[in-house]
């Protein structure tokens, strides 16, 4: 049987169009079925995950986790936001969200900016019970993804209702063509009813693997599948409770792993490789929750060495300590954002921000005398780094 026959991969499906016919590609339903083969690496490769899962919740919760989540988010959407091509860099968008600073690739930054709030639209919806993950759920992430961006003219929290296809220039000569519009809604609807268990349990992580193809093979929205897709694993895991918040930033992984990425998804659908590409997910996992889980550590580390030498340093300790915490939550800020979120006067702000100086804490970054703006140095040089 061809590989592309295979109805553990799903089917062919031949359509007329343009100068020529092509092939559209309708995934087979989840789960898989003959069932996932689970093999003793593979069984190992998930407890490795979970362990790695579980060391990451263990240590965030030894930093506040809301801080901790506003620095995560920010790098997982960076992340994400590049594989899909944009310039903007995690010091770009700290740098925009503090003053709008000028010298930013604007347009990137309000893309990687739009990712960040679409990703705490969903963790607002599920945590608060507003809405279950759900295709309604991933229609607002949508809107809110590319509402007034790139793809804004494109049916923004609403799903296709033409061809659409990933490389080449027609249906016809592209690299892989999803489902036509009128397969759409059954796949999803597959989709949904997996995402809630309604063909029995899935394991936690191989569900948030499992979706995310799925969701990149139906390819369902005209711009912003990738992101979307991506953002979807981080929901699975926190609605499966595998993590409080998405302390995680996995497109580290696939963007450094690109094209086997992109490999393994496309296996899945030309050999029904289900096995292979949740080998290479789960190696992903592990990797990324133990590095976030040691990045965290440093984290904590400098904090905890940074706010002593506050302390000792003497001058107005009290006050400077006040806008160190801000820095510690916002990395970038300038002297009169400083001021609003503490309620210090300005020149009380611009003091303590120069004792930080001295303590060669945070430095200025603009070079100017007006809107300048100051970075906690050595937070966002660890946040970029890793550990």
């Amino acid at each position: 049987m061809d590989a592309m026959t295979s109805t553990r991969a799903g089917r062919p499906v031949t359509q007329q169009g343009g100068r020529d016919g092509y092939a559209a590609f309708v995934p087979a339903p989840l789960p898989p079925e003959p069932a996932i083969a689970v093999t003793p690496e593979l069984r190992r490769l998930e407890e490795e995950a979970a362990h790695a899962l579980g060391k990451l919740e263990g240590v965030s919760a030894t930093i506040d986790p809301d801080r901790l989540l506003y620095m995560y988010v920010r790098k997982e959407a960076v992340l994400s936001s590049q594989i899909e091509g944009t310039r903007s860099t995690l010091t770009d968008l700290l740098q925009y969200e503090a003053a709008g600073a000028e010298g930013t690739p604007v347009a990137d930054v309000r893309e990687v900016s739009s990712y960040v709030a679409a990703l705490y639209h969903g963790l607002e919806a599920i945590q608060t019970g507003r809405l279950p993950l759900s295709l309604r759920l991933l229609r607002e992430l949508h809107g809110v993804l590319v509402s007034g961006r790139r793809g804004g003219d494109k049916a923004p929290g609403e799903f296709r209702r033409t061809q659409n296809w990933i490389g080449g220039t027609r249906p016809g000569n592209a690299r892989f063509v999803p489902p036509p519009p009128h397969e759409l809604m059954p796949a999803l609807g597959n989709l949904e009813g997996f995402l809630h268990d309604e063909y029995g349990p899935t394991p936690a992580l191989q569900k948030a693997g499992l979706a995310h193809v799925q969701f990149e093979t139906i390819h369902p929205f005209l711009d912003g599948n990738g992101r979307i897709g991506r953002l979807l694993i981080s929901l699975v895991l926190v609605t499966e409770r595998l993590l409080t918040r998405p302390f995680f930033y996995l497109s580290l992984y696939f963007k450094e792993n690109r094209a086997d990425y992109y490999d393994a998804l496309q296996r899945v659908r030309t050999h029904g490789d289900w096995e292979g590409w949740l080998h290479f997910y789960l190696v992903g996992v592990a990797s990324i929750a133990n590095r976030a889980a040691e990045t965290t550590l440093l984290l904590r580390n400098l904090f905890e060495a940074d706010q002593q030498r506050v302390l000792a340093h003497g001058k107005a300790a009290k006050s400077t300590l006040t806008v160190y915490d801000l820095f510690r939550r916002r990395i970038v800020v300038s002297p009169g954002r400083a001021a609003e979120e503490t309620g210090l006067t300005l020149p009380t702000v611009r003091n303590a921000i120069q004792n930080m100086e001295e303590l060669r804490i945070v430095r200025e970054t603009t070079g100017r005398k007006w809107g300048r703006l100051y970075v906690y140095s050595e937070q966002l040089r660890i946040l970029n780094d890793g550990p």
